[in-house]
């Protein structure tokens, strides 16, 4: 308990937060204690001119009265907020030592000063002291320990020198001011103890609500920063950099393989790889720049630099994420592209940097996956003709602008046609044709794709009416359309509607597609095959994990991608080719290769054993009118094959 108690008086067992909220509010009170002291001292000074000797009451006051202004206005100027408890500590507990040197030489030159004059002479020492103490409360109530200690020293000395002078007037004053002095501490104490519960309270408030931000601004899993964070600080420093004229790169980087990843070892693992790369990150990007989980598999990053050096920068990042994840037992590698673009090169806010980037990290998926790519002109104009395409798709109206195209699918070595691949068509009246490729991209982004899938069916249908009846119609179907319930369900309505057989109908889906969301695919693949409508896996070889997935699909053809077809040149491309066909014959599957432009292929083709093929060596994509014009007897299309044939 004395340890304590001696903790507590010499400042050593104070609170951190208590230490600077006592150092605030001395600031404030302190210089008025110095000034009381001063005037008073002055004052006794005056009323002893004459009457004590003039060392005592003309050069003792001033040095007295000197130090103490000295001190006021070393307060006065002394910044009220300090770097430190530490350093609050520091000034708290040389106050109390100075304050009680002070104190000691005030007291002793006042009842050094009693011993001349007079009763008034005396009662205005003895007043002196008085005011002096209950100024040393009331100015120093927020550091007690100073209060404590001038007031102990002054009560003491003043109260055994009237104790022992014997007049029982001036020891009678001396009791009632201890009586005084007692209560005045005890309020003093009680208020103290208040003050620093609230101090306490406001402290843990302050530590509850750091931790709270803290909390909303991190991602659990990574222990990054989150996307709330990011943008917070990215309108912060985009408006910052462009005030100053800095150049600020923000970065995006995008995961390559992680949904298959994800997919095939679960959504658990898949955690702990999330774990894994924002550790790597945190190990690339230093302390000068913001690194945080954006969402899913996508991060950002911040950083006051050039273009040159952010790209460096996204290399790294790309290269780290490269190497495999060793995960217990399991091994993973997967990938990143980045995108990046700087306050340099685009103009605008925040948001307008932010679109840049993603379209420069759009650019690096899609024709540079796995490297850092800087947000350019190109990509301005891009930008532009992108919307300009997307705002005409959203006021179009679809039925009139938008057409179906057909392309034969045709036998190898029957020469049938077996089936006609409807191809979207797109003719704008204020930008002109469109290609597919471009125009259902932004529909997806837009949100209108299923409108259009829906539509386009409907005219496919209509026009199947038109073709002999041995053959199919292949359509293609979005990533969007087979994870959506209510799109399959919209399929399933427009089929029946059109009362044409399910049977005749093959739906086309991208392994990108299935892989975008497996058990959604799956169970939307699963529900077209329950309406008699057969499944083809489209642009095959190009996919993630075509080969791990394919035993698992209820699929019923394959369309080899035409990469395949043009490779065949080649020893190497035809070796190639081949083992595809010869898997799907394994697995039982119809094989149509894709893109066939020349009768070496197609020979190639009828070597190998394929079923059918499509490609403009036998016919482009054509209205359901030509198609029919040209196709409409089974023997004309036939030998228009065997031509072929004997050609290659």
């Amino acid at each position: 308990m004395a340890k304590r108690i001696l903790g507590w008086l010499t400042l050593r067992s104070v609170d951190p937060d208590l230490a600077v909220a006592q150092y605030r509010q001395v600031q404030r009170q302190i210089p008025m204690l110095y000034a009381l002291l001063s005037v008073n001292a002055v004052a006794v000074a005056y009323t002893h001119l004459g009457v004590a000797p003039g060392w005592m009451t003309i050069w003792v006051p001033a040095v007295l009265v000197t130090v103490s202004l000295v001190r006021l206005v070393t307060w006065t100027r002394r910044p009220q907020h300090v770097a430190d408890a530490g350093q609050a500590l520091h000034m708290l507990r040389r106050t109390t030592v100075l304050g009680s040197v002070l104190a000691i030489a005030y007291i002793a030159w006042s009842l050094a000063l009693n011993g001349y004059g007079n009763d008034r002479e005396h009662a205005h020492v003895a007043i002196f002291i008085a005011v002096t103490v209950i100024g040393c409360i009331f100015c120093l109530m927020h550091l007690p320990q100073a209060a404590l200690a001038i007031t102990t020293i002054v009560t003491v000395s003043f109260l055994v020198y009237y104790l022992s002078s014997g007049d029982r007037i001036y020891t009678a004053i001396g009791l009632n001011i201890l009586l005084v002095t007692l209560v005045m501490i005890r309020v003093l104490l009680n208020s103290f103890r208040g003050f620093d519960q609230l101090i306490r309270t406001q402290g843990e408030t302050t530590r509850l609500n750091r931790d709270v931000t803290l909390l909303a601004h991190t991602d659990m899993l990574t222990g990054l920063p989150n996307r709330r964070l990011f943008f917070s600080e990215l309108d912060e420093e985009v408006a910052t950099c462009r005030t100053q004229g800095r150049e600020l790169a923000l970065g995006l980087i995008d995961l390559d393989r992680f949904k298959a990843a994800n997919d095939t070892f679960g959504h658990l693992l898949g955690d702990q790889l999330l774990e894994a790369v924002g550790q790597r990150l945190r190990d690339v990007f230093n302390s000068d720049c913001l690194v945080a989980r954006l969402g899913g598999d996508e991060f950002g990053f911040l950083l006051e630099s050039d273009g040159a050096a952010a790209c460096d920068l996204g290399v790294r990042a790309c290269d780290a994420l490269s190497r495999p994840f060793r995960l217990g037992d399991i091994t993973v590698s997967i990938g990143a592209s980045c995108g990046i673009a700087t306050t340099r090169d685009v103009s605008g806010t925040a948001m307008s940097l932010y679109d840049a980037a993603d379209y420069a990290l759009y650019n690096a998926k899609s024709e540079h996956r796995g490297v850092s790519v800087l947000y350019s002109a190109k990509h301005e104009r891009r930008i532009r003709s992108e919307r300009a395409v997307e705002a005409a798709l959203q006021a179009a109206d679809l039925d009139a602008e938008m057409d179906v195209h057909f392309q034969p699918i045709v036998h190898v070595e029957r020469g049938t046609v077996l089936a006609a691949e409807a191809l979207a068509r797109w003719t704008s009246p204020q930008i002109g044709q469109v290609r597919p490729d471009v125009f259902i991209a932004l529909a997806e982004r837009a949100g209108i794709i299923h409108r259009i899938t829906l539509m386009l069916l409907e005219k496919a249908l209509a026009s199947l009416e038109r073709l002999p009846s041995g053959i199919l119609l292949s359509f293609n179907l979005s990533a969007h359309d087979l994870a959506s319930e209510e799109a399959v369900t919209g399929l399933a309505a427009v089929i029946q509607r059109s009362g044409v057989e399910p049977s005749r109908l093959v739906f086309e889906l991208t392994e990108t597609a299935v892989l975008r969301d497996f058990p959604a695919a799956e169970h939307g693949m699963r529900r077209l095959r329950a309406l008699g409508a057969r499944i083809a896996l489209d642009d095959f070889g190009t996919g993630q994990s075509g080969l791990s997935y394919l035993h698992r699909l209820p699929i019923d053809k394959v369309k080899i991608d035409r990469s395949f077809v043009s490779g065949a040149s080649e020893p190497s491309g035809r070796e190639l080719l081949s083992a595809v066909v010869a898997l799907c014959r394994s697995l039982r599957l119809e094989c149509i290769a894709e893109g066939v432009e020349d009768q070496q292929q197609l020979r190639h083709l009828r070597e190998i054993g394929c079923d059918a093929f499509q490609g403009y060596l036998f016919a482009k994509p054509m209205p359901a009118e030509e198609l029919t014009a040209r196709f409409g007897s089974a023997e004309h299309a036939r030998e228009l094959v065997h031509q072929e044939l004997l050609r290659a």
